[in-house]
């Protein structure tokens, strides 16, 4: 399985004009297309683990969660520049990942998801418990942001979103890719032909991590501050895990189209109040029980006909 080439002519187009939105739209829907495309990069991350090593991570923001806090308490507590915090939140968040994969991933069944889900339970405590640092339930400012204009944090935004699924394909399509999706299908099957199932499942959850802990931290410098109730919160990993389902799993890319869908319907179905979060979540689980491929599976029917 190669490159999809077909599908990148087709997505383009729509890069080309989410680039020319900034000169016909509110800095108020750039703001939210800003957040929805790095928690595209969310989904697109968890997707890689659960679409093709068959791992279902409960907990994706506990590897949101170290890269942010990870890179935003450097920033306030020490005041290092935004690239060396980003870069070391990265790396905390992809060796917190492996310290909990690495004896997680020995679990079967639904036990390595009940572990990931823990793990966000401990992290959420432990950011309130050492609140002098982390600034605990109240939240932790950072001094610095990436930019003031609502343009550049928008392009910054898309560049990542497209690069990190540019790049997020190449892996799924790669070899490697097609082994760890043989691994998920069927582990007995494909250790019984030679393939180290455990290396390519761990070397899929660090770079699941590396690219949630780099959004996260992003995030923490676009908003300017972070919180648990934003970053950590269980329910920011059920949107997670919702939005790339719904876009279509095993695609990377139907996390993005799930994640601004998300975003978008919740916004336009604001005057419901809270009836808007019903009205989402059940469009949601409608596609996800009689559309299984999600929405990129469904606008590919629609093409077919």
């Amino acid at each position: 399985m190669g490159f999809p080439w077909r599908g990148l002519l087709l997505i383009l187009p729509l890069l080309a004009v989410a680039a020319l939105l900034p000169l016909g739209v509110s800095g108020y829907i750039l703001g939210l297309l800003t957040i929805a495309y790095y928690f595209a990069v969310f989904s697109m991350a968890w997707d890689l683990l659960f679409g093709f090593a068959g791992e279902v991570n409960f907990g994706p923001t506990f590897l949101i969660g170290l890269g942010a806090y990870g890179a935003g308490i450097l920033n306030n507590r020490y005041g290092l520049d935004i690239p060396l915090c980003l870069l070391a939140g990265t790396l905390l968040a992809v060796v917190g990942g492996l310290a909990l994969a690495v004896p997680a991933l020995k679990l079967s069944g639904p036990y390595f998801g009940l572990v990931t889900l823990v793990a966000v339970l401990l992290l959420q405590n432990l950011i309130v418990v050492f609140s002098d640092l982390t600034g605990g339930e109240i939240g932790l400012t950072v001094p610095d942001v990436i930019s003031i204009d609502a343009d550049t944090n928008y392009w910054i935004a898309l560049g990542f979103m497209a690069v990190s699924g540019l790049i997020l394909t190449a892996l799924a399509r790669s070899p490697a890719g097609l082994i760890l999706q043989a691994a998920g299908q069927d582990p007995v099957v494909a250790g019984a032909l030679g393939f180290n199932v455990a290396k390519h499942k761990i070397a899929a959850f660090a770079v699941s991590a590396a690219f949630s802990g780099l959004a996260g931290g992003l995030v923490v410098f676009y908003m300017g501050t972070a919180s648990v109730g934003t970053l950590i919160d269980t329910a920011v990993g059920v949107q997670v895990i919702i939005a790339a389902v719904l876009g279509g799993r095993r695609t990377i890319v139907g996390g993005a189209l799930g994640a601004v869908f998300l975003i978008a319907a919740g916004e336009i179905l604001r005057p419901l109040g809270s009836l808007s979060t019903f009205v989402v979540s059940a469009a949601a689980l409608v596609v996800i029980l009689f559309v299984p491929t999600g929405l990129l599976g469904l606008a590919s029917l629609r093409r077919a006909s």
